[in-house]
């Protein structure tokens, strides 16, 4: 009997890996062996796939069979290759056609009475697998559709809900009667179904309906905290707000998502990837940019990724949306530490024994921080002393590292509105429908000038780009030699220029808008600033 070949897939982090699934049946003791570096999961598929061939109404070999998941050197778990697993042991028993089985990749789990359940991170299989031009067709489960659907309309990725069907519709590809549906053509014939569970409704308390007519003062300054929360949303830039409890960090941070347009289908569907990989739900509204604010007790491992098996930490759910942390000296040392190299490099890469994965991570970063542990350090207006010595103020911010510290592009220090100023209507400018207005239009400047955020530029770019008028770097270098910047600092506040002169619709990086970006650098320098630099 020859040797029967199906194909399946294997998903390591967002990126699919071709697995040949190769079914053997020889003279000997009736047995079922599976090889090829499975876990425990796939070693488990023996009793699962007998019994779902059993009930399906066709007969299992009573020989000694062998399957073989190739390439060997390549860990494989869940229950994805069920499907594959029972053609190939079907074709090589001659109960299907094995040329049937060509071009054509199973991804389905199987349940004993043979049907099939939806596979772990269905969105991010089939995102990755329709990169491969020389499959024909993709098989899953019913159940995956809702998700799946949303890639649009894909001829190639059918789904099934048993065995059964799939078994018929490979012996007659040409026979209407057997065929599968698209996942398109499953969303629409069962709108309203149990099948629905996997898109997630509408979340009605999003955070893009709060208004920022809310936050009261905080416009007095251009460097002040409105100013720099557009600022940091119409670049992509990083924002620390410094300040006393209860001045609205936490309200101008919960409202920062809101002021980012919609993502595009591309951004859309990596933020989706990435939400399937994690075991979540797609929300309906999946192009509004997410916002997450974890605990300050979360672990380093829960803000990078990881675990097993691997599953995408807090920077990566926060892809092309907002990561605010509050309270940032209050998280441990490694969790912080561990922001540093994504701040750089828009990646997070993970190394565990048998896996090494790089995940996307380019969120917007707002963090937000207390003067001293009390809260009331140096602060004006406010009956409430500091109750702090100078040692515990010292401690509490040398837990945020220079290096850390230099990442971030706006700095803002808040203080609490005074009476007359708490009382006084929002600035027009500040309205929430202006604030996006001015956003977007200055995001679309700096897309149609370098196809990217104004955040991502690169120092060569910058220097092509040739933006910076003399005067202006001149400033530039001035202020930076009285302070000691870094090199790294200098980079972000020439990107922080150019995104200031976007907002003002200029050609050109006057010394006007390096002025305002070195104040909302400097917005901690007077007086008593962070002795972190």
């Amino acid at each position: 009997m020859p040797i029967a070949l199906a194909y399946s897939k294997s998903l390591t982090g967002l990126q699919t890996v071709d697995v040949r699934v190769e079914a053997d049946l020889a003279n000997g003791l009736p047995n079922f062996a599976i090889v090829g570096l499975p876990s425990t999961a796939v070693r488990e598929a023996r009793d699962r796939v007998r019994a779902a061939i059993q009930n399906a109404g066709f007969e299992f070999p009573a020989r000694r069979v062998t399957v073989n998941l190739a390439p060997a050197d390549l860990p494989k778990d869940s229950g994805r290759f069920d499907l594959a697993i029972a053609l190939a042991i079907l074709a090589a028993a001659g109960q299907l056609p094995i040329r049937a089985l060509e071009r054509t990749v199973f991804a389905a789990e199987l349940s004993l009475t043979g049907e099939l359940l939806a596979i772990r991170a269905g969105f991010a299989w089939g995102l990755s697998a329709l990169q491969d031009d020389q499959a024909q067709r993709f098989i899953l489960p019913s159940a995956n559709a809702p998700e799946l659907a949303l890639l649009g309309d894909q001829p190639r990725l059918l789904c099934a809900p048993n065995l059964q069907s799939v078994c018929r519709y490979l012996k007659s590809f040409k026979d209407p009667t057997t065929a599968l549906p698209t996942v398109s053509q499953q969303v629409q014939s069962s709108v309203g179904s149990t099948t629905q569970a996997a898109i997630r409704p509408v979340d009605s308390a999003s955070h893009q309906d709060l208004a920022w007519e809310d936050v009261i003062g905080q416009t007095q300054a251009k460097w002040a905290a409105k100013w720099a929360a557009k600022v940091a949303a119409a670049g992509g830039h990083s924002l620390l707000l410094f300040g006393p409890p209860g001045v609205g960090k936490s309200m101008i941070a919960s409202r920062m998502a809101g002021l980012l347009p919609a993502l595009s289908q591309q951004q859309a569907a990596e933020l989706a990837a990435i939400q399937s990989l994690d075991g979540q739900a797609i929300d309906q509204a999946w192009r509004v940019p997410p916002y997450r604010a974890p605990h300050h007790s979360t672990p380093s491992r829960a803000l990078v990724g990881g675990g097993l098996p691997i599953r995408p930490g807090e920077l990566s759910l926060a892809h092309h949306g907002v990561l605010f942390l509050d309270e940032l000296p209050e998280f441990s040392r490694d969790a912080l530490e561990s922001l540093r190299e994504p701040m750089e490099t828009g990646e997070v890469r993970i190394a565990r024994v048998r896996e090494r994965l790089v995940l996307p991570a380019k969120p917007m970063l707002v963090a937000a921080m207390n003067p001293c542990p009390c809260g009331y350090y140096g602060v004006l207006r406010s009956k409430r002393h500091c109750r702090c010595s100078p040692e515990q103020v010292q401690r509490y911010r040398n837990r945020l590292s220079g290096p850390l510290f230099d990442r971030f592009d706006l700095v803002v220090c808040m203080e609490l509105p005074d009476v007359e100023q708490a009382s006084l209507a929002p600035e027009h400018d500040y309205y929430t429908d202006a604030m996006r207005e001015s956003v977007a239009q200055a995001r679309e400047r700096a897309l149609a000038r370098q196809q990217r955020r104004n955040a991502q530029l690169s120092r060569s770019t910058m220097e092509d780009l040739s933006l910076v008028t003399a005067t202006a770097h001149n400033m530039l270098m001035q202020v930076a030699k009285r302070h000691q910047w870094s090199r790294r600092v200098l980079d972000r506040l020439l990107r922080v220029a150019h995104t200031v002169a976007d907002l003002q619709a200029a050609s050109t990086v006057t010394d006007e808008h390096m002025a305002m970006a070195i104040g909302l650098r400097r917005a901690l320098d007077p007086p008593d600033a962070l002795a972190l630099e």
